[in-house]
């Protein structure tokens, strides 16, 4: 089992990661077979799954900012409430979420976000 500070530390390094659009660099945070759960959307698996879901959306904008705006961390459970930030050629589009993260060894072997799908499309139109 992880630390809570541990697992904390190693989801905002994660979503760091994310904000600077570096897929690759972000991926060092999960377990090979992670499940990443965009729950409206569906699940991927594995590195691979990550990459092919997150590269070319993040590749469409020039800046991506996640405020967290509360955190809680247990053991090896992550959760944070956020809003992703995603900035288009002409606009920045809002999603509110909240996300899950179990962590295995150390990385992230389960990231869940829950966000409200036809809103996002809205802000993602």
């Amino acid at each position: 089992m992880t630390d809570a500070a541990s697992s904390l530390a190693t989801v905002n390094a994660m979503i760091a990661a994310l904000e600077r659009r570096d897929v690759e660099a972000a991926l060092a945070f999960f377990t090979d077979d992670v499940e990443y759960d965009n729950v409206p959307m569906g699940k991927v698996f594995g590195h691979d799954g990550i990459r092919q879901s997150l590269t070319p959306f993040l590749a469409s904008c020039s800046e991506v900012e996640w405020i967290v705006h509360h955190e809680a961390a247990t053991g090896d459970v992550v959760m944070n409430e956020r809003t992703d930030r995603f900035h288009f050629p002409h606009k920045w589009a809002e999603v509110a979420v909240a996300g899950l993260f179990v962590l295995r060894d150390g990385k992230i072997a389960l990231w869940r976000d829950y966000f409200d799908l036809a809103h996002a499309r809205e802000q993602l139109s």
